[in-house]
């Protein structure tokens, strides 16, 4: 049996976090834009299938951010409404940074979705920062 280099535990649990957070807040999106979330729309939207997105929700269920009853819809628990509030703000610093320096609209929402997971709440601050000097 190997022992696993920290840097790839890290690893791994950063790419853990960062799928939670983008089902949370798709989670999110879906309530606000149609009043309900269903595993077969996440898939959708994701481009992964249902069976994907079924096990990724289990885990988050397990980790209280997710709940759901029997054929219905998915809910976010007061844990995981927290994790999406908190993606999304991220998710608007980095994307309105980006987009302040010129980047392109396209260009922006995409870069934005792979940063926000990834910037320190440090360099967070100083974007925003940066865009409240005008």
């Amino acid at each position: 049996m190997s022992v696993k280099p920290l840097k790839f535990v890290k690893l791994r649990h950063a790419h853990h976090q960062e799928t939670a957070q983008d089902y949370v807040e798709m989670i999110q999106d879906l309530l606000k834009e149609e009043g309900e979330a269903r595993v077969t729309e996440i898939a959708k939207r994701f481009g992964v299938s249902a069976v994907t997105t079924h096990k990724i929700i289990l885990r988050l269920q397990k980790e209280k951010l997710v709940d759901s009853k029997p054929y219905r819809a998915l809910f976010l628990t007061p844990k995981g409404k927290k994790m999406a509030i908190q993606s999304k703000k991220r998710h608007n610093v980095v994307y309105r940074f980006l987009k302040k320096l010129g980047v392109p609209e396209k260009t922006a929402q995409i870069d934005a979705e792979g940063i926000e997971h990834h910037v320190s709440p440090k360099t967070l601050r100083i974007f925003q920062k940066f865009m409240e000097q005008g």
